[in-house]
């Protein structure tokens, strides 16, 4: 794909170390492009990486997983995003537990990794740990992603209740993430194969590491972005979060659809489906070309039969020619071989001198 300045989506982001004074080891980035130069279709690709580990090698692991994600969808044709997701964040796994296995220093570092892929107004995500996804329209917020956590396990199995969550020993063990012994399993929306998630206008796409919802509820999340344009809500939700304890670090990413983007998405579409019909029919017309033979020139002449030789009766000489003597060789004085050469002695070969 190609890499653009510009965004067909309003972003606003944030992030905050928090108030325990630990380092900020969240990383994030949006990138645009456009699927190729003949399908100009616009891509939005944000991820957002939590890193554990603890002293640099969570910051370490995050940077790398935000770095190798994003570059392995550029490097892509912007087809299947799911599938690209999925295989760029199984990269980024492998390339991390091979560096810590490498540095003493980095042994033990993972990150958990949420991303969002916007085709037109379709939306793709994916994402492993306990970084969200969020989708908010008009009155309502739906969680998209999976936390590959202890405790919704145990929630599922009926280990625990609701309402032991808030202040359980375990609130922070994650069964998924990248750098693991095991290769993690993405949770992607939708399936595999299937098409993206409609995005109509006004939708919100928010993907926030876990030091903002262990703090602030999905209700005053919503309440947030209802209230005020998106960049101040990110605001109010890292102050709030913060007023609360801060006990993480604090990262959100807010992706926005305004109208055009849904007007703009049809727009791309049939340009798409254009340019590839017309880049079809000219790969047609071209094999079509190559297949005629145009070096052997058409004949518009008849074939003639090729003509009979005539043959001549020999030609008599009245006067014979005379005969003539064969030449003499002769001698120059002195000599006994005919106009005789020096001769020429080669070097001697295979010579030793003894000592």
């Amino acid at each position: 794909m190609i890499r653009t300045r510009h965004s067909h989506l309003d972003v606003a982001a944030g992030s905050h170390a928090g108030m325990t004074g630990k380092t900020n080891e969240d990383r994030f980035a949006v990138t645009a492009f456009r699927v190729s130069r003949f399908v100009p279709t616009p891509v939005l690709l944000a991820v957002l990486a939590d890193g554990i580990g603890g002293h640099r090698g969570g910051e370490v692991a995050a940077a790398m997983a935000v770095e190798i994600i994003s570059r392995e969808v550029e490097k892509s044709r912007g087809k299947h995003p799911g599938g690209i997701l999925a295989s760029a964040v199984q990269s980024a796994s492998a390339f991390i537990r091979t560096r810590a296995q490498e540095d003493a220093a980095l042994q033990g570092m993972g990150t958990t990794v949420a991303c969002a892929w916007v085709t037109g107004n379709h939306l793709y995500t994916l994402n492993v740990g306990d970084s969200r996804i969020y989708l908010l329209r008009k009155a309502s917020i739906r969680q998209l992603s999976t936390d590959h956590t202890w405790l919704r396990e145990a929630l599922e199995n009926g280990v625990i209740h609701p309402e032991e969550v808030e202040n359980h020993p375990n609130l922070h063990i994650i069964r998924q993430f990248l750098g693991s012994p095991n290769p993690p399993v993405p949770a992607t929306q939708p399936e595999a194969g299937q098409p993206g998630i409609p995005l109509l206008a006004g939708d919100l796409v928010l993907l926030t590491s876990d030091g903002l919802t262990d703090l602030v509820s999905d209700k005053e999340i919503l309440a947030a972005f209802q209230a005020r344009p998106a960049h101040q809500a990110v605001d109010d939700l890292i102050d709030l979060a913060n007023q609360r304890g801060g006990r993480d670090n604090i990262t959100l990413v807010a992706l926005k659809v305004p109208k055009s983007a849904v007007k703009g998405g049809r727009k791309w579409l049939r340009l798409g489906c254009l340019a590839g019909f017309l880049l079809a029919l000219l790969v047609s017309a071209l094999i079509i070309w190559g297949s005629l033979d145009l070096r052997k020139p058409v004949s518009t002449t008849p074939t003639l039969p090729p003509p009979t030789p005539t043959l001549l009766p020999p030609v008599e000489l009245a006067t014979p020619l005379p005969d003539t003597p064969a030449p003499t060789l002769t001698l120059l004085p002195g000599r006994n071989t005919p106009a005789s050469l020096p001769t020429f002695t080669p070097w001697p070969t295979n010579t030793r001198t003894s000592p």
